[in-house]
């Protein structure tokens, strides 16, 4: 039986293809009644957000919105995944990274690991944060070493590393041919982490030994992860890799390895944000881009970027560390869908000091839950011809070939890295990326937005500190402006027994002040300073004595603008008579008598924040 509504068509029938004109043309209507009064494309603009530098979310992606060919899975430009099965077949390699200086708990930790769902290892070696050279057997005692693929990060300890791990396949009696995984050597990486001259000899001697001897193993890894750290954009830590990439392939081949041998030996490295789309597209980008440079060296087979993805360290914040659960399940679905080859779960302590086993079992169980019970391995670049996803990989492919022709002009990566060029675009893009994080324009969730005071603080042991010089790239993260207001707070309730207060005044009915009194709370606790909204609302005849009794020593009126018209400039005064240091107005700047400062969207909160504690004498 067919049903048909009210005006007689069937619910089968063909439903019409509104025109894209018809659909501006609506926009246009709905934001006419909030006041914008655009047309045509300038409404589409309207609504559009950026996503960074160079990048602009668009509300709308139609057919309209051309992208270059994406080509097939395993083909190149290998935009649509390195392999044809893509990770449909086993899923993703779960890489697990381990920073432990003790061999034996070190050994403790890896076989858990490997036990319970991690298929790869990631192991610190030597200095002051890794595992010693020496305590490399211990470390790895039980692992079976043709089964499990270790990835080294030894950094200046390249060469004593190396020459330990392949005495312990021949010790165990792995055949060159079965092992797996990568030496970690990247000269040009480590000297942007530590600021030292780079050193290619050792990574070339190893590549020659691995291509060789080893054809699993993969001696060098391009790590964009310094880049990334150090506040630079997406695009610009693809075109940096892809500086450093050419780089060594110049010097392999100049070692005598042929193109197609040269990239056999290289891994990328890049960082998953919670930003999901942007890092599908990162990835997609990363691979397109190293197919033009194959293509461009005459080897356009040998372009499949082998590619490992690591959650953020930046978005790791420090207070209500269990939202970080959340945001590397989001930066690992990205990076399963944007097809890495491994997946790297930071803890979710990892900002506090060394994960404990909790964290780290989490950490494994994020990549099995997204691919046993989810089953996003199952299909074969899911976004893969999204208009949206695909526009979006060729603008970031589009802008990261412009930064790496810009690092080019200026001699390469060395010589980038060492004239500054790098530090300082990296720098400015963090400066600019800083000012949205103040007004809350990238908002960060338990940090900059819905603060819990009262949270329990999670104690960790201590990371040790790393070696090497200070004059390498900065590491930054998202709440460190944040983080030091809290500090100070915390400092202050250790050494007076109760935090900085602010008294939140609320004028007129629950319904008059409600979201601007839980505006002004959220900000005021994302400095560390307590709200006291109690009564719930005063007039100019309550607000002074209410004021007494909170202990505050500033006050912020919260209401409509109407209730603000009749009251704010007596309840301001009655305030001030109190011994009100400071007035704040929740709301936009206007002209109201006996109010010092207004808070609202968009406004600058750290540098309010941090005023608001020097003027209460909290250091």
């Amino acid at each position: 039986m067919t049903v048909l509504p009210a005006d007689g068509l069937s619910l089968a029938a063909e439903f019409p293809h509104p025109a894209h004109e018809q659909w501006q043309s609506l926009v246009e209507g709905v934001l006419r009644k909030s006041g914008k009064d655009v047309a045509g494309s300038a409404a589409e603009e309207a609504l559009s957000t950026t996503v960074e530098a160079g990048l602009i979310t668009r509300p709308l992606y139609t057919s309209r919105d051309d992208a270059p060919d994406a080509g097939f899975p395993g083909f190149a430009p290998f935009t649509r995944g390195s392999k044809a099965e893509g990770n449909a077949a086993n899923g993703w390699d779960v890489r697990q990274r381990h920073s432990l200086t003790d061999p034996a708990r070190l050994n403790e930790a890896v076989l858990a690991d490997l036990e319970n769902g991690v298929t790869s290892l990631w192991l610190t070696v030597g200095g002051a944060t890794g595992v010693p050279v020496s305590g490399l057997a211990r470390a790895l005692d039980g692992v079976y070493l043709d089964l499990a693929p270790v990835v080294l990060d030894a950094g200046s300890e390249l060469d004593s590393a190396a020459t330990e791990l392949l005495r312990l396949y021949e010790e165990r009696g792995v055949a060159p041919e079965s092992a797996r995984g990568t030496l970690g050597a990247d000269p040009l990486g480590h000297a942007a982490r530590s600021g030292s001259a780079p050193e290619p000899a050792a990574a070339v001697h190893w590549a020659e030994r691995c291509a060789k001897e080893y054809p699993g193993l993969r001696a060098l890894t391009v790590d964009a992860l310094p880049y990334h750290e150090a506040g630079g954009s997406a695009a610009e830590e693809l075109g940096s890799s892809l500086a450093t990439g050419v780089a060594y392939l110049r010097a392999l081949t100049g070692a005598g390895l042929s193109v197609e041998a040269a990239c056999a030996q290289l891994e990328f490295r890049y960082a998953a944000t919670a930003d999901q789309f942007l890092t599908i597209a990162k990835l997609r980008a990363a691979r397109r881009l190293w197919a033009r440079v194959a293509e461009v060296c005459g080897a356009a087979d040998a372009g499949a970027q082998r590619q490992h993805a690591v959650t953020s360290s930046v978005m790791m914040t420090r207070r209500d560390p269990w939202v970080n659960m959340l945001r590397t399940t989001l930066a690992c679905l990205g990076a399963g869908v944007g097809g890495a080859d491994s997946v790297t779960v930071l803890p979710f302590d990892h900002a506090l000091g060394l994960p404990d086993a909790f964290a780290r079992r989490i950490a494994r169980n994020t990549s099995t839950i997204l691919m046993e019970e989810s089953h996003l391995a199952r299909v074969i670049d899911p976004a893969g011809g999204s208009w949206y996803v695909e526009r979006l990989t060729a603008e970031l492919a589009d802008s990261a070939w412009a930064f790496f022709q810009e690092i080019a002009r200026a001699g390469g990566q060395a010589a980038a890295l060492g004239s500054g060029l790098i530090g300082e675009r990296l720098a400015a893009t963090w400066a600019a990326r800083s000012k949205d994080l103040a007004r809350r324009k990238e908002p960060v969730t338990g940090v900059s937005e819905f603060p819990y005071l009262a949270e329990r603080p999670v104690e960790r042991e201590v990371t040790p500190a790393a070696d090497g010089a200070s004059g390498g790239l900065p590491t930054v993260r998202r709440d460190e402006a944040f983080e030091a207001l809290r500090a100070r707070s915390d400092a202050h309730l250790a050494s007076t027994g109760r935090r900085p207060r602010v008294f939140l005044a609320a004028l007129g009915p629950a319904s008059a002040h409600t979201a601007r009194a839980t505006f002004a709370s959220n900000l005021f606790q994302a400095g560390g300073i307590e709200p006291v909204h109690d009564p719930a609302t005063v007039d100019a005849s309550t607000a002074a004595e209410a004021f007494a009794t909170s202990g505050a020593t500033v006050a912020c009126l919260c209401s409509g603008d109407a209730l603000y018209a009749e009251q704010a400039e007596a309840v301001a005064s009655a305030l001030r008579a109190a011994g009100a240091q400071r007035v704040f107005l929740a709301g936009r700047p206007a002209e109201y008598p006996g109010v010092d400062e207004y808070v609202f969207a968009g406004c600058d909160v750290v540098a309010v924040l941090s005023s608001v504690l020097d003027r209460m004498g909290v250091a």
